[in-house]
Parts: C-alpha cells; structure tokens; sequence
C-alpha cells in the first residue's frame, strides 16, 4: 500500500505537538516505480520470443512546453524500462494530411508495439480524425472508438491511461471499491467519463458533476470517493469534501508564484490540498500523485498491446 502518513506540527503553549493528524498521502510515484518495474519480467519474455523488446513511436507536433516536458519523461521512462522508444518530432506547421501518412506509416509497421500522439495538437489538426486513424491495437492512450466503446459494454480493451491509473491507486488504497459513491468532477473523454466506466466495473456507485451541476458541493461531499478532473486550480476546497473520504486529484495547474521571484510559478491540482487534507482520509499529491501513474500506465498498455499483437502469454491480466 503506497501511502504515508503527515501530522499536523501544532503549538500547544511552550511545545509542538505532533498528535493531530492529517490526511494519508497516496504516494503515486512510489507506486508508479512499482509497477513499471513489475513490467520488467514480461518485457523481458517480449524479447525472447519476438527478438526485440516493445516498441512505442511518440509523435510530438509543435512546440508546447508541457507536451514537451511529458514526451520527454515518457521517452525517459520507456528506455529506463528496457522498451524502445521512437520519436517523431514535427513543426507546428506540419498539415493534417502529412500527420495522418505518418500515422498510416507507423500503423504498416510491424516493430512498432504502439504510437501516442501527444495532445493537444495546433488548431489547424482535427484530433478527432488523427486518433481515429490510429490502429485501435496499437491505441495505447485508448482514445480510439473501438477502445473507448470496448469499455463502455465491459469488453476487453485498451484503457486510458490517466482513469487506469486513478483505478490502480484506489484498489491499492482502499482494496474493495464495491458499494462505495464515487463522485467524479469532470466529464472530458480522457478521463471522467472512462473512469466513470471503470469504477463501475468495480461495483462502486459512480455519480459525474460538471459545469452545469446545480448543487455541486452538496453532491461532491456525499462522496466516499471524490476525483476532480477539471483543470481550475484548487477549486475543490474542504466543504466539498465528506470527513474521512479519498479524494483523487488529477489536475496539474501552474499559478504564479511571486515568492520564487518574478516570472517563477507552482503546481497546483483541482483540489486545495492543504484544506482537503484536514478532512479526508487519503488524498493524493499534486505532483506526485496521479501524473506519474499516467506514464506508468502508458508503458504499461504497450506491453500488452505488444503481447497481444504478438500473441506472448505475460502476467498482465
């Protein structure tokens, strides 16, 4: 179980008392480094059979620093693991009949295990017809139809990547989901939604709040569960939360930080942390909570998808 306790240091007269506590930190990069190194026994049967390890192509379009930032960690990430990564970087001009041929490309070629296309793309590109034209097998992000509806009627297929790592840290934390209320803010395709269907596989009762919710708050703090998936930075504060409830963090949003200096900036989640971890019970970081879990699982799904394409029996169920 991936999670660490903090205390509340507060001063009672002459002293420091260290007896309050607060919540339980899910440390998702502790348990990210789990898991990728659990993929290393069955990359390492993917290589003995097929004669080479899985194979990831990362097609990066444009110059957006952040995406910049996740393509390099997952390219980082991927190599640490024994896989092999293949980058293809592209101009912020690169038209949508030249991204679709390389796409094609990489979808003919039998030594790439799976391909990511790193979002979001320049206004001139429709996403939508980029990740439909995408092999649905070699989809380890699980944005395409055929992924996205295969969850949907509960069928095997390849997950999103951010909703299964929300899953994996909460049936390591809380073990049996089964009758618990699981309040998701948020209803994007990339992760409400498919977490929706995933915690619903688990026998948990899922409730989807958004921008049109009347009552939020009241809705939010019946929540044993609670994943906000939003992108404003600490908007859920404590009175959106139930006492002793595990609150899932997943935005990753950048305020200024003035005490750092000019220009400088911070990190924040959907959720006021420091608020939040005085009421639940577990709640995880923003870093270090989901984010790293995203990659984890990235690597992950295309170790599958190579044993599946490849027809190699692993340990990944």
């Amino acid at each position: 179980m991936f999670v660490q306790r903090i205390k509340i240091i507060a001063r009672k007269g002459n002293r420091w008392d260290m007896t309050l506590n607060r919540a339980n930190i899910i440390n998702g990069k502790d348990f990210s480094n789990h898991l990728i190194r659990s993929l290393i026994p069955d990359i390492k049967t993917i290589l003995k059979i097929i004669g080479r390890p899985p194979t990831l192509a990362v097609i990066l379009v444009g110059e957006n620093g952040p995406s910049q930032v996740y393509v390099r960690n997952k390219v980082k990430q991927t190599k640490a693991a024994g896989m092999v990564s293949v980058e293809h970087r592209l101009s912020e001009q690169t038209d949508e009949e030249t991204l679709l041929l390389l796409v094609k490309t990489l979808n003919d070629d039998d030594e790439i295990d799976g391909i990511l296309v790193q979002l979001p793309l320049p206004e001139h590109v429709n996403e939508h017809s980029v990740i439909q034209a995408i092999n649905p097998d070699k989809d380890v992000d699980g944005f395409h139809i055929i992924n996205t509806g295969k969850l949907a009627t509960g069928q095997k297929g390849i997950v999103p990547c951010t909703p299964l790592g929300c899953l994996l840290l909460l049936r390591d934390t809380l073990r049996d989901l089964k009758g618990l209320h699981a309040v998701i803010i948020g209803r994007s395709n990339i992760v409400g939604k498919p977490l929706g269907q995933l915690l619903l596989a688990e026998n948990t009762s899922v409730t989807i709040v958004h921008s049109k919710t009347k009552n939020i708050k009241k809705i939010t703090s019946q929540a044993d569960i609670l994943i906000a998936a939003v992108g404003r930075s600490e908007m859920v504060k404590s009175d959106w939360i139930k006492p002793g409830a595990c609150v899932i963090d997943v935005g990753i949003n950048r305020i200024a930080a003035p005490e750092k200096g000019d220009g400088k900036y911070r990190i924040v989640g959907d959720v006021d942390f420091d608020e939040a971890s005085e009421i639940a019970h577990f709640i995880t970081p923003v870093p270090g909570g989901v984010g790293p879990m995203t990659i984890a699982c990235l690597l992950r799904n295309t170790v599958e998808a190579a044993a599946i394409r490849k027809g190699v029996e692993i340990s990944i169920k």
